[in-house]
């Protein structure tokens, strides 16, 4: 039954891997048996998790990475190919919050800016990969939306509206390569405490979120470690198109 978890002899690709939720998901990914291409813009952050990978007996390659430049994009992934022959995983991950702002006072800079990261460059990633997952007829992509494409929130609207597309690219995406035999789904976390939202989450706003949830807690880094396992194995091999939520009981 453990060996449907395992991910020996596999490859990942994690975007916004120097940090959060992209730095747990890329060492739970090593600790199953994979070697991970790291891919952010903050080189420092992507050392230190390629240094906790190598602990863990596993390889890791950094690359340094704009999520919004596609130059950058096509780099990375030909290298991460170039050195480890292949992509089983990908996970989408890395992304930018707006800041509270009405969609009165919002600039279309702002909503460019988060549409660009949040979404488009996710579809981008998601291309450079897929040429070569569809060659293999192997993938497992995971897209990090967020509980915020699932329920409105107030004064996010553009976070809001890039989260929920990338819900439905998972869904018509996997569609598409289903016949490739890669699976394609999407994860929905809820509030995990991370750098894009860590002061938010002080405000009296945030705080009112958080105690409206049933767990009235966030969550735990750690506690994206199963699901994150699930997707990425063969345990999973039947699911595609799904969206899962890890949010405390937020969305209900």
């Amino acid at each position: 039954m453990i060996e449907i978890f395992s991910l020996e002899g596999k490859t990942a690709f994690v975007s916004g891997a120097s940090r959060g939720l992209g730095r747990e998901m890329a060492l739970t990914l090593a600790e199953a048996g994979a070697d991970v291409a790291l891919a952010a813009r903050t080189v420092v952050g992507l050392e230190e998790t390629a240094e906790s990978i190598r602990k863990r007996g596993r390889k890791a390659l950094v690359c340094p990475m704009d999520i919004s430049n596609i130059d950058a994009i096509e780099k990375g992934v030909d290298d991460a190919v170039g050195t480890f022959g292949r992509i089983d995983i990908l996970i989408n991950n890395a992304g930018v919050a707006q800041g509270e702002k009405a969609v009165i006072e919002m600039t279309a800079e702002t909503w460019d800016r988060v549409m660009r990261v949040n979404l488009r460059g996710h579809v981008l990633c998601t291309k450079a990969v897929g040429r070569y997952m569809i060659e293999k007829r192997y993938g497992k992509i995971i897209n990090i939306s967020s509980a915020a494409g699932l329920v409105g929130v107030a004064y996010i609207s553009g976070y809001c509206a890039s989260k929920a597309g990338m819900i439905q690219f998972t869904k018509s995406l996997a569609l598409e390569w289903a016949r490739f035999n890669i699976q394609v789904n999407a994860i929905c976390p809820g509030f995990f405490v991370t750098d894009l939202n860590r002061e938010f989450l002080k405000t009296p706003r945030g705080q009112e979120l958080i105690n409206k949830m049933p767990m009235r807690r966030t969550g735990d880094l750690r506690e994206i470690r199963g699901l994150i396992l699930l997707l990425a194995s063969d345990a999973s091999s039947f699911m595609t198109g799904s969206v899962v939520t890890v949010d405390g009981g937020q969305t209900i």
